[in-house]
């Protein structure tokens, strides 16, 4: 096994982006720790098994990211096993289609509570982490396309994605002087489990055919398809690398030319 670039932590990482990103840390030589909730465990140590093939060390961490003493022993445990926390990817998240009249209290509460409480307690548990370990770090969340631009019927979800960025901002200017940098990731339309689920809702919400908006999500890239799981991962493996030392506060768009920044 050949030296560790370090650790990192990748929360919602059973399927999809979050999958795609930890492969791809584990490629570019980290040594990486796999989060989602317990009903995922068996696609954790699947990911965990392919992690260990590549000759990186590899740890199962089950938690919902959304409670705070959960989120705390999730990076207690990953220090202890493995040696510290050099990157935190807090990836987890849902997403909800419904017109803005139509959502509920506890929808609104259950996506913020993930999506940006979430977000929040992984940036402040990672940066309690590095800052105590003196070597800097990379702290990197997940926003949106939609955290740029609204879109209807994404009332909730895009302003839990909003809030991704402020909090990216701000933990920036706070902890720039520890070195440890902060930015965000901003999915378009990415060919995830995720965006297959949400086809048939949006159909059934709009009365549209399933085909037509598969065809619309590609049609909206400039690119005229959609984006791959590993088109983010690569994104990420960046803004994770020592030589992106000198992005921080930002929050970059990888969306195929849907919205311009």
């Amino acid at each position: 096994m050949s030296s560790s670039q370090g650790v990192s932590l990748v929360t919602g990482s059973g399927q999809g982006i979050g999958r795609a990103i930890a492969l791809r840390l584990a490629d570019d030589g980290y040594d990486v720790a796999v989060n989602d909730i317990p009903s995922n465990r068996e696609n954790l140590e699947t990911l965990k098994a392919e992690i260990e093939s590549k000759g990186r060390k590899a740890l199962v961490v089950t938690a919902d990211v959304s409670q705070e003493d959960q989120v705390k022993l999730m990076v207690d445990t990953v220090v202890e096993t493995l040696g510290g926390l050099d990157v935190m990817v807090a990836n987890a998240g849902i997403c909800i289609f419904k017109p803005f009249l139509e959502t509920t209290v506890a929808e609104w509460d259950r996506i913020f509570s993930i999506n940006t409480r979430g977000v929040m307690l992984c940036y402040q548990a990672a940066a309690r982490q590095m800052i105590a370990q003196g070597r800097g770090g990379r702290i990197i969340g997940a926003c949106s396309m939609a955290g740029k631009k609204a879109f209807p019927a994404y009332a909730a979800y895009s302003a839990t994605k909003f809030a991704v960025r402020a909090m990216t901002q701000s933990a920036a200017a706070e902890f720039g002087k520890y070195r440890i940098t902060v930015n965000a990731y901003c999915p378009g339309n990415i060919d995830t489990p995720m965006m297959h689920n949400m086809i048939p809702i949006i159909a059934e919400k709009t009365g549209a055919d399933p085909e037509a908006i598969k065809k619309q999500f590609d049609s909206a890239a400039v690119v005229g398809y959609h984006g791959e799981p590993s088109d983010v991962a690569s994104l990420v493996s960046y803004i994770a690398s020592p030589g992106a030392h000198f992005i921080t506060g930002q929050s970059i768009v990888c969306d195929g030319g849907v919205i311009f920044d």
